[in-house]
């Protein structure tokens, strides 16, 4: 029997000590299911480390107290940062199957989970249960960011004219499972391009979140803020469409969601991945970057820029707490601003004279 990933946080959870189970409900209220369980996964890494390296004589993980925390040294983290480069971990999958494999991580990767582990000491520094956070001693690996492009206009005219116009594209199967899925496909992905919302607060959006009359709908941000998005015309057309079809869909399993799989349960981000794959290998859009649903989010930004909006405007419409993030899409769209003014110069100093 398949558990919900709900079930799973809990047994995980169960498996570990008492002061970690209280700082994942405390510090991760209202963040999604996913990102507790990454918390989770990254701070019994952790703590099978220690086991390890420097608490032989536990007999199980749920044995560490905070004492035990106030006993790491910084070398125990520097030496938990060079661990995390290459090691071995047991795992559970969704279907409660014990499975082990080798994991790797980058820069990126070995940050993330020092993130949580210095969130568990300041939580536990915070609330007098040991005497010093050592982690604010730890300098994090120095992360060089890959730029990742936007869908260009051609790219996203292709798309649209795919989702729109799919009987031109796809024969067979693949067409009896387009028509079967069009409006539903055009209204997703048009919300996706004209709002830029994440893939988590498109696919755990329910009918009620949805209101013609304001033209708008709620979403649920990173961090269980809620935010009423704004609709563009063409976005509340095809969603009304979407809507129509949808209230009249049968075996429905999730009644109240809005974006539904062919199975009758809410989309996954991964099947919203699959059919933005799909679209894009029909139009030629062979990118493995432009391929993720994290582009149309990425297009969004850059459309906005390039139209002359504010960045603190894009950095609200997007959800972004930290307006650093929103210049990552700056630096994308300053990119096709280079590329014109170096088109356009002239090397042997040829210019009009006034």
């Amino acid at each position: 029997m398949i558990m919900s990933k709900y079930t799973k946080l809990q047994r995980f959870l169960s498996q570990l000590p008492d002061f970690v189970f209280e700082y994942i409900e405390l510090a991760y209220k209202g963040e999604s299911i996913n990102t507790q369980i990454g918390y989770s996964i990254d701070i019994k890494v952790f703590l099978s480390y220690l086991h390890q390296f420097k608490f032989k004589e536990l007999t199980s993980l749920e044995e560490f107290t905070p004492a035990h925390m106030d006993k790491v040294t910084l070398r125990d983290l520097t030496g938990f940062q060079a661990y995390l480069r290459e090691y071995e971990s047991e795992y559970e999958t969704l279907d409660g199957k014990i499975e082990r494999r080798i994991r790797r991580n980058e820069a990126k990767g070995i940050n993330r989970k020092m993130s949580g582990v210095r969130g568990l000491f300041s939580y536990l520094y915070k609330n007098d249960l040991i005497k010093e956070n050592v982690t604010d001693k730890v300098d994090f690996e120095k992360v060089h960011h890959k730029m990742k492009r936007a869908l260009s206009a051609y790219d996203t005219a292709a798309l649209l004219d795919c989702l729109y116009s799919g009987e031109k594209y796809f024969t067979g199967r693949n067409l009896t499972e387009y028509l079967k899925n069009k409006q539903r496909d055009i209204a997703l992905f048009t919300t996706y391009l004209g709002t830029g919302c994440r893939v988590s607060e498109l696919i755990n959006l329910d009918i009620h979140d949805v209101d013609f009359d304001t033209s708008s709908f709620i979403v649920t941000r990173k961090g269980g803020d809620e935010q009423e998005v704004f609709m563009p015309v063409q976005v509340e057309n095809e969603l009304f469409k979407y809507m129509q079809e949808r209230l009249e869909m049968e075996n429905v399993k999730d009644s109240g969601a809005l974006f539904i799989s062919r199975v009758g349960r809410r989309m996954s981000a991964q099947s919203v991945e699959a059919a933005l794959k799909k679209y894009c290998a029909a139009v030629g859009i062979t990118d493995p970057d432009k391929c993720k649903p994290h582009a149309l989010r990425r297009t969004f930004a850059c459309n906005m820029i390039a139209d002359g909006v504010d960045i603190k405007m894009v950095a609200e419409l997007m959800g972004h707490k930290n307006i650093e993030v929103t210049h990552r899409y700056y630096t994308e769209y300053a990119t096709k601003e280079r590329k014109r003014v170096m088109r356009g110069f002239d090397i042997a100093g040829h210019r009009d004279e006034a």
